[in-house]
């Protein structure tokens, strides 16, 4: 079937040319961070983690939230995301793929990755996380590339694949669930040692990930003609507009908490990021804008007319998506780091090289979904 991806019009070259130039720049910077090491970075010994492992965080949820189509299509025979099913598992696939690769130019020496295989340590979480992420990329894999299959020779799926469709629901939870995890296991961060925190995460994402396959539904249906139907359109925003209103809720809940019981080592993170300390205040205009569209954002999906309507649908999507990016993304794992453990204010911002590798990254991320979604297309355009 990836022969179809060799056949397109202009703009989609033009698109896939634009994509390999980003790729080329992307790699082009890793190959000099791996010469010269992370210290061409903005990392530091007290700001460990940083711009890639923000993305990480970030398209993680992104991936789980794919199980928002697949379990009403496949469990509650919703027929609305019959079209649409197959997008939100392919778009799993690009960003977990995109995980895996934030992990890889994170570390100074990525080669050492298959130890997590090869010496495996039941009681890290790293290692458990390895291996719920790599499975879930496996089993999105499987899943769409059988059902994909079967729709191209106009048979039913196979049964067996019945039982691993199952499988992937819960899967699908235990990947942001495993991630938060590794964030709130850590005794000597009190801004992510909260319980709270697999469920925030969860709820962004079933907030982010029907925001993304909205506005690629919305997209294709202008470039392709591939209509995904307005009912399917329809309730992923709604079911976009409940997470993020739980999404809203924990956060409130965590601001309450801290602000509440007035514990300084658990305060300052959150004076640091909505105010700042002294003069580090590098996050403070970064997340009075999400905090910004998610008020505009509410007001957009809660009024069923300005929801329903698809140029405001399509701004709200965007601007979800964006907040979350900057919450719980630098917002998120910065913040875990200013202050340190000693009470100490090291700011970090991204340097150049980071952020050209993370537009690599994206650009392999696009342009693998683009060649998934074009096969697609292709597929369910014959079928049709």
């Amino acid at each position: 079937m990836l022969e179809k991806a060799l056949s397109g019009d202009k703009r989609y070259w033009s698109w896939i040319a634009f994509l390999l130039v980003v790729i080329g720049v992307g790699t082009l910077a890793y190959l000099k961070q791996f010469s010269e090491g992370l210290g061409i970075t903005g990392l530091s010994r007290d700001v460990a983690w940083g711009f890639y492992i923000a993305q990480f965080t970030f398209l993680v949820g992104v991936a789980a939230s794919a199980v928002m189509v697949v379990l009403p299509y496949y469990l509650h025979d919703f027929k609305a995301f019959g079209k649409i099913t197959i997008l939100g598992e392919f778009l799993a696939v690009g960003s977990v793929i995109m995980c895996m690769t934030f992990i890889f130019v994170d570390m100074g020496q990525p080669f050492r990755i298959p130890n997590v295989f090869l010496h495996p340590s039941p009681t890290s979480m790293m290692f458990w996380d390895t291996v719920v992420v790599f499975g879930y990329l496996l089993l999105n894999l499987l899943i769409s590339w059988v059902v994909l299959g079967a729709e191209r020779k106009a048979i039913a799926p196979p049964k067996w694949i019945k039982p691993i469709i199952i499988l992937s629901i819960p899967w699908a939870v235990s990947i942001h669930t495993v991630t938060a995890f590794l964030y709130a296991g850590l005794a000597a961060r009190p801004f992510w040692m909260t319980a709270v925190l697999a469920p925030r995460f969860l709820a962004s994402a079933f907030a982010s990930g029907p925001a993304l396959l909205i506005i690629m539904c919305l997209l294709l249906r202008r470039l392709t003609g591939f209509d995904a139907g307005k009912k399917a359109v329809d309730k992923l925003a709604v079911i976009m507009t409940y997470a993020m209103c739980v999404n809203v809720f924990f956060v409130l809940m965590e601001v309450f908490t801290a602000v509440y019981s007035n514990i300084p080592e658990h305060l300052m993170h959150f004076e640091y990021l909505f105010f700042g300390l002294g003069d580090s205040t590098a996050l403070v205009p970064w997340m009075w804008l999400s905090e910004t569209l998610v008020v505009i954002v509410l007001i957009l999906l809660l009024n069923p007319k300005t929801r329903r309507n698809e140029s405001l649908l399509a701004f709200a999507c965007v601007a979800t998506f964006v907040s979350i990016w900057i919450d719980k993304g630098m917002g998120m794992v910065v913040t875990g780091f200013v202050p340190n453990p000693l009470g100490k204010v090291i700011e970090y911002t991204p340097t150049l090289p980071e952020i050209l590798i993370t537009l690599g990254v994206y650009g392999m991320g696009f342009l693998i979904v683009t060649v998934l979604y074009k096969v697609a297309l292709a597929v369910k355009q014959k079928a049709a």
